[in-house]
């Protein structure tokens, strides 16, 4: 991807479907000073909302979390995710995800794409055939597909030679967490529904989506970790600006049905949640993206009237 369309831009919003059925490689590292969290309360008169921004994949690195992440899911009764957890680790999602790309007209991936694309996906499926191996692909395998999901295992593969792991995402390790201090867990649509938005694009923006994985393929892992960089920083108004402004300019109709819609459903599963008697407070952990700008969440819960602040410590220093 060249400096605002790369395949983690436009992919990082469709990662969830698919963290623990596609690991990607992890490299060793030294701890560092934990992230500065993507973290907001949301307060009526009675009980709150914490709103966190997640990296779907991460680094050993970036771990331990940030003493506000702690606090945060220490005073949660609830915490929820894009998807309900025991979704999430199924071994089944990532099977529903194929079954739903699989190509039902009796042609193959080449035939839907131009020249220029097809010998660039060669190139690559050559260049990366051990790692599609991992995945359990061949060229053979992929020509069976949609091009969305081709577009997504290429971005799968890039984000591992950068270093960064599904498994050891933030979604995954808050999961785990909650479990393990037997907090009850939610989602806030199911993965058939993720599956559907990937499915759902149409045949111009599938072809699109596997050029802009590929042309970022060529460029190398440099701007995936520009991203990961600026989700450890903190640094929102860098996010907003060179993922999801160009992506709302350049692809409407899918930034749209990938981010806008999504997120207005969650706001009025959020505002139910705060309006209902009691003061029992919920974390929810969602794709950073979803969170930033005027088409996030937070916004969209300011301007219903509710208190919003930004959790961070780090911020103030």
């Amino acid at each position: 991807m060249h400096p605002i369309r790369t395949p983690s831009r436009l992919v990082r919003w469709m990662l969830a479907a698919v963290l623990v059925a596609f690991a990607g490689v992890v490299h060793a590292e030294a701890a560092r000073e934990a992230p500065v969290p993507l973290l907001w309360k949301v307060s009526d008169s009675d009980n709150a909302v914490y709103l966190l921004g997640s990296f779907h994949l991460l680094k050993p690195g970036d771990y331990p979390l940030a003493r506000d992440v702690d606090m945060a899911l220490a005073d949660a009764d609830k915490v929820v995710f894009e998807i309900p957890p025991e979704e999430l680790g199924s071994p089944a999602l990532g099977l529903q995800m194929a079954q739903a790309a699989l190509r039902s007209d009796g042609t193959v991936l080449d035939s839907q794409l131009p020249g220029e694309t097809r010998q660039a996906l060669a190139t690559w499926m050559e260049a990366n055939a051990d790692r599609l191996r991992a995945l359990q692909l061949t060229p053979q395998a992929m020509q069976m597909f949609e091009p969305w999901f081709a577009g997504m295992m290429v971005a799968i593969v890039e984000m591992g030679k950068a270093g960064l792991d599904p498994s050891l995402g933030l979604d995954a390790h808050l999961a785990q967490r909650a479990v393990q201090a037997g907090k009850a867990t939610g989602g806030l649509e199911s993965g058939a529904e993720q599956i559907a938005f990937l499915d759902g694009m149409d045949a111009d923006e599938q072809v699109q989506f596997l050029q802009e994985a590929l042309a970022g393929a060529e460029r190398g892992t440099g701007e995936i970790e520009k991203l990961h960089a600026a989700w450890r920083r903190g640094d929102a108004d860098t996010l907003w600006a060179t993922m999801a402004v160009a992506m709302r300019e350049q692809f409407p109709k899918l930034y749209y049905r990938i981010n806008v819609a999504r997120n207005d459903a969650w706001v009025e599963r959020l505002e139910g949640k705060l309006q209902r008697p009691g003061t029992d407070d919920t974390l929810v952990v969602v794709g950073a993206l979803h969170l930033l700008g005027e088409d996030g969440v937070v916004e969209k819960l300011r301007a219903r009237g509710y208190e919003v602040e930004r959790i961070c410590s780090a911020c103030r220093r």
